[in-house]
């Protein structure tokens, strides 16, 4: 199994996430789907307000080819092999009683939910590839996504097909990405020291 290089003290299961675009074309199980669900739902957010909503549709179900047609087409060419597609939205307004407040983090919030999502399909034997190669508009309507809420990226899951079955532009791809080192993205004190060099 392919993984990334990551200090030893770092959860193995960090690590060996990754997003592959070769599915092999199985169903992801209803009940496997449903503890990556829960898995994602128990994600932190401000005020436990949990904004995140999932939208989703297993593979030749009756939304499919919907779901599939409002990724660009770059994205249905491979995600066509998955189990599942799913789009998550997020509430920007939260209702605390009578009151209507803009969330502030409720991007974060989904964001959270996205990466527990993505390691529970891991510990389960799929993958999940996340992409916001998506058709915004079409999403909104087509779905009937409130106003309120942002559209902020689809998941592709399933599990993990030949690389051989991509077009051959994305065969050497296929392996898990590298990362930028941890002094290239943190820093005791201001942004200063971060800003890349002119």
């Amino acid at each position: 199994m392919e993984i990334r290089n990551a200090h030893p003290r770092v959860l193995p299961l960090i690590a060996e996430r990754w997003s592959p675009r070769a599915f092999d074309g199985s169903a992801v199980l209803e009940d496997d789907l449903d503890v990556i669900l829960e898995a994602a739902a128990l994600a932190p957010s401000a005020f436990n307000y949990q904004p995140w909503r999932f939208l989703y549709s297993h593979r030749d179900d009756a939304n499919w080819g919907l779901f599939l047609s409002l990724l660009i087409p770059f994205n249905a060419s491979w995600a066509n092999g998955a189990g599942v597609l799913l789009f998550i939205v997020s509430d920007s307004v939260m209702l605390q009683g009578d009151e209507a407040n803009p969330s502030y983090s409720h991007s974060f919030d989904a964001g959270a939910a996205w990466a527990q999502m993505a390691l529970q399909a891991t510990v389960l034997g799929y993958h999940a590839h996340g992409m916001t190669g998506i058709d915004f508009d079409r999403i909104r309507t087509e779905l009937a996504v409130p106003d309120s809420f942002r559209i902020e990226a689809a998941v592709a899951i399933g599990r993990r097909g030949s690389p051989e079955i991509l077009p051959e532009g994305l065969r050497a791809h296929e392996v898990p990405s590298g990362r930028k080192p941890v002094s290239d993205l943190a820093n005791a004190g201001s942004f200063a020291s971060l800003l890349r060099p002119q």
